[in-house]
């Protein structure tokens, strides 16, 4: 097979399933997402680029951390107010996940780490603040 840079291109590494796994006995989990090979975009959990509609997709794993973009407070299917946050990647990716803590103190702008890379229940990402917002009680 052909690839843009003149050589022959490796096959498609990256598969939707096992996204998730362990680091080891010693670390906490990784996170792992996949980089287009034709146009570099990075992505989590697709099939194709959503940029170029490539299917050579490499495996690579995140560093977990990034900023909630936006989050928002559920209470339905729950006995307990929950949120849900989309969290830009330092990476480039965005990802939906959950960040611990009071469900109103989680705000745009925040920067978390992950702290498990799957919920056992709902089978998400769940992250932690890095450092604590610094607001006014308002």
């Amino acid at each position: 097979m052909y690839h843009h840079s003149g050589s022959v291109a490796q096959q498609a590494a990256g598969s939707a399933t096992g996204v998730l796994e362990p680091r080891g006995a010693d670390r906490a989990e990784a996170m792992l997402y996949q980089r287009c090979t034709w146009c570099g975009t990075a992505m989590y959990h697709r099939l194709l680029c959503p940029v170029c509609q490539g299917s050579e997709l490499r495996t690579e794993r995140s560093e977990g951390v990034g900023t909630v973009r936006h989050s928002t407070v559920l209470h339905r299917n729950t006995p307990a107010a929950r949120n849900v946050s989309l969290i830009e990647m330092a990476e480039g990716f965005v990802v939906r996940g959950r960040v611990m803590g009071p469900p109103i103190g989680i705000h745009s702008g925040d920067r978390v780490r992950l702290s498990t890379a799957k919920d056992p229940v709902r089978g998400e990402p769940v992250f932690q603040l890095v450092d604590e917002p610094l607001r006014a009680w308002t």
